[in-house]
């Protein structure tokens, strides 16, 4: 499975961040909880040109709240302020807007202090923009990359929000970076290979979270990633003709469940685990 995606778009996207970044006094880098590393763009601080920078660990809700509060402790030791939050609650998203006004160091009644979030497709940009700025109509939704515009806009009498596009490099450092995203819902459906992601995902879930797995779809986990996908789509009725298994609509299934939280609160990667699952599929590559 080699995945990679770099829309032209995108490409403009970034040329963009690097022209606007000089405006803001603040860079909002907006990451999955659930896969901070993997989320997070590794030239950031080509892009941020110096500015003043906040990582934002989005779809907390959606994490396992321990391993949550490991990255952040990474972060602080990294010298980098971070915050968890889920976009769709305004109390969290309030924390964060704080943030930024004190990171900003803009005093009352000068210039608005402004910030310009940046992240990956389906992050949660949209979604947080809604909560800061109180735009109910944005567009929001898990399909990659449908923010493609830029624009101002005030969030409070002293903070305003530059939006950008979403934005993936133009090669991942390792493949695996491509699974984990895919997994997550950051990489367009058709560029991905869904039936072999699922059971990567699944070996994941056997190693890390069995209980999970066993709990949302009650079925024998004692068993290869290739016959549980199988066992799901009997569980669910994915059946084709002559009773054949829906292998791909059963993948589907597993991948969106795991995005809405119908499994419980997973993360893919944790910042004190060295080697492990990963490493092996990086491995197998």
């Amino acid at each position: 499975m080699e995945i990679q995606w770099y829309p032209g778009h995108m490409a403009k996207a970034r040329k963009m961040i690097k022209q606007y970044v000089r405006l803001v006094d603040v860079v909002i880098e907006l990451v999955d909880a659930r896969a901070p590393l993997a989320s997070h763009l590794p030239d950031l601080d080509e892009l941020s040109d110096g500015a003043k920078k906040i990582v934002v660990l989005n779809k907390a809700d959606l994490a396992d709240e321990k391993i949550t509060e490991k990255w952040i402790n990474k972060f602080q030791e990294l010298h980098l302020k971070a915050i968890d939050i889920n976009s769709l609650d305004r109390s969290t998203v309030k924390k964060l807007i704080n943030m930024i006004m004190t990171i900003s160091g803009k005093k009352p009644g000068g210039r608005p202090a402004r910030c310009m979030i940046i992240g990956i497709p389906n992050v949660g940009k949209s979604s947080i923009i809604n909560q800061m700025a109180g735009r109910k109509g944005a567009r929001t939704g898990n399909i990659p990359g449908v923010t493609k515009g830029k624009m101002w806009l005030r969030v409070e009498k002293e903070l305003e929000l530059l939006d950008t596009p979403g934005i993936l490099w133009p090669k991942f450092e390792d493949n695996v970076t491509g699974i984990k995203l895919a997994i997550l819902g950051s990489i367009k459906e058709e560029l991905i290979n869904i039936e072999e992601i699922s059971y990567v995902f699944l070996e994941f879930l056997l190693k890390e979270y069995p209980d999970s797995l066993r709990e949302r779809y009650k079925i024998d986990i004692g068993k290869s990633p290739r016959e549980l996908l199988d066992d799901i789509a009997f569980k669910r009725g994915f059946l084709m003709a002559g009773g054949m298994p829906d292998k791909e609509r059963s993948a589907k299934t597993l991948l969106i469940e795991y995005r809405q939280g119908k499994l419980g609160r997973i993360s893919l990667e944790t910042p004190d685990k060295q080697g492990g699952f990963w490493q092996n599929i990086s491995n197998q590559e």
